[in-house]
């Protein structure tokens, strides 16, 4: 383990969280809400100069390999939203420490899932704050870290392998640098789009921006207490549209747009299965939930504002989903277990491994019939490595573990089963809102400090895809 570059990294991981604390003191500035801008300002400060004596010694040996990866990935995450808590603590916004976190854990992960009772009660600079969360961590800030900064000497591809979601992580140009500009310069030119039709739909600057944040994250933090539910029809259609198209592997839109490739493009099967499965949904529902609206064209709005929002796990909410029937609320948890597409900033297990899953099955089929036969697995007609496949298959058994235990762990504060399964369920997928005491009109802030501590691990451990969280707790991680 090469402890020095560890601690380097995690250095400017300080630094720039920082940099990212002083936007929200700007915000207060502008709306005059002093107080808590100066503690936006205080953390801000401190983050940066703590971030910055540690990057002053940089270590001889820059080289990190995928232990070391997985590490500073992990530990990121963890100091992200340890730091991030504090301002929430010194405005008095969230008064219990380990609440402070699970809000800024959820920010950063881009769950959404709150213990805000009110949020559009809070000062404007902190609810700017909760979803710029969201917009930092839904494309990550080790790849916006490689994008800016040459940090670990040629292997910068063991951190996006670490920290982006999905079971294979590929470079769009040799350079991983290059790679990450590429895919913040998408992400931020995406996000601006919807910045403007938000603005050109009537919403004011500040709403257009936490919104598209929430979007751009795929996160789903409102500023409202109805989330997103007394928007105009023209901005839920928006948001719709932005939430599934952040749910497309980025990888699509760098072959239409940057290397100019749209048959390479629409050869990713992934995505089709993504649209087809949303669009199939969409269907279900709006024929279901039909009689609880005025009309078609209101019903179809409700059901793919939800089939997306929940597809692509972004927890925004026009309407209590709760309360539609038990048919068209399992599809809803399905969606929540498949998640978007690899390569995308939506959460859930994606797309693409349901797909190597089915695939594995159907070939374990055929082999039963005809054993001395040869099958491989292919994926948009290339062969699927074997590595490839242990690693899914280990993921599956791992995700079922936490699962179990997450829920067994928070039943014991006596909530219902619906309760507890959807709170895992939508934590650990990065969506946020579940079902019952967890649902769209209710919040997080009834869980005690023990089950807290534990859906904080569930959001962390899913944003980064299990793994590179389970690696700290194994002996041999730490080994020289």
């Amino acid at each position: 383990m090469n402890h020095k570059v560890v601690t380097y990294a995690l250095g400017w991981v300080l630094f720039f969280e920082g940099c990212f604390l002083f936007l929200p003191f700007l915000v207060g500035l502008c709306y005059q809400e002093y107080r808590e801008a100066f503690s936006f300002l205080g953390v801000a400060g401190g983050c940066a100069l703590i971030g910055w004596l540690i990057t002053r010694f940089r270590p001889k040996d820059m080289n990190l390999f995928a232990r070391e990866g997985y590490v500073i990935v992990a530990f990121s995450w963890l100091i992200l939203s340890l730091f991030g808590a504090i301002p929430f603590m010194l405005t008095g916004s969230i008064s219990n420490f380990m609440d402070a976190i699970f809000e800024t854990a959820s920010g950063f992960t881009t769950t959404g899932a709150s213990i805000l009772a009110s949020p559009e009660d809070m000062p404007k600079c902190i609810n700017f704050w909760r979803t710029f969360t969201h917009w930092i961590g839904g494309m990550g800030v080790l790849v916006f870290m490689m994008a800016v900064i040459p940090l670990a000497g040629g292997r910068n591809m063991f951190l996006m392998k670490a920290e982006s979601p999905g079971p294979t992580v590929g470079k769009f140009v040799p350079k991983v640098k290059s790679s990450a500009k590429i895919l913040y310069s998408i992400y931020l030119v995406m996000t601006i789009l919807q910045v403007v039709f938000l603005m050109f739909g009537g919403l004011s600057l500040f709403d257009s921006v936490t919104a598209a944040f929430g979007t751009a994250g795929t996160g789903g933090f409102g500023v409202y207490n109805d989330s997103i539910g007394g928007f105009s029809t023209y901005c839920q259609v928006i948001i719709t549209i932005f939430m599934i198209a952040y749910g497309v592997n980025f990888s699509f839109y760098y072959l239409v747009f940057v290397a100019r490739k749209p048959k390479e493009a629409l050869k990713i099967k992934e995505v089709w299965i993504y649209l087809t499965v949303i669009a199939g949904s969409i269907l279900l529902i709006t024929c279901q939930v039909r009689p609880q609206f005025l009309g078609w064209g209101e019903t179809l709005k409700h059901a793919a504002f939800q089939v997306g929002s929940i597809v692509t796990t972004t927890g925004y909410s026009t309407v209590d989903f709760d309360q539609w029937p038990a048919f068209s609320k399992t599809i809803l948890f399905f969606l929540m277990f498949m998640g978007a597409c690899a390569g995308s900033t939506g959460g859930g297990m994606k797309v693409s491994r349901f797909m190597i899953w089915v695939k594995t099955f159907l070939k374990e089929l055929k082999v039963m019939i005809h054993p001395r036969n040869v099958y491989k697995v292919k994926v948009a007609g290339q062969k699927v490595e074997h590595e490839v496949l242990r690693s899914v298959n280990v993921f599956l058994v791992s995700y079922m573990i936490i699962f179990i235990v997450s829920v067994l762990l928070i039943s014991l504060d006596g909530y219902d089963f619906e309760t507890n399964v959807s709170a895992v369920a939508a934590t650990i997928n990065n969506i946020g809102p579940g079902f019952k005491l967890v649902g769209p009109t209710c919040n997080y802030s009834g869980f005690s400090t023990f089950s807290t501590a534990v859906l904080i691990f569930d959001m962390i451990a899913g944003r980064l895809e299990l793994f590179p969280l389970l690696l700290l707790f194994s002996p041999t991680t730490w080994k020289k």
